[in-house]
């Protein structure tokens, strides 16, 4: 984000600026699924104590 900030602050063509936004945004898009999915196979594995409203309530976000 320090980047595209500097990238509007340096007056850069909006679209180079909507690109970079772009790619920051996948970026973060991706994290949130690795992060969930690494979540949900913790929950899963057995030996956790999660329930199933838990699982159900971090799905939402996939």
């Amino acid at each position: 984000m320090r980047s595209v900030i500097s990238m509007i602050e340096g007056g850069k063509p909006c679209l180079e600026i909507a690109q970079q936004l772009q790619a920051v945004e996948s970026a973060i898009r991706n994290a949130k699924q690795a992060l969930i999915h690494d979540h949900m196979d913790h929950c899963l594995s057995g030996d956790s104590s999660h329930d199933k409203a838990e699982l159900k309530a971090i799905s939402r976000y996939l």
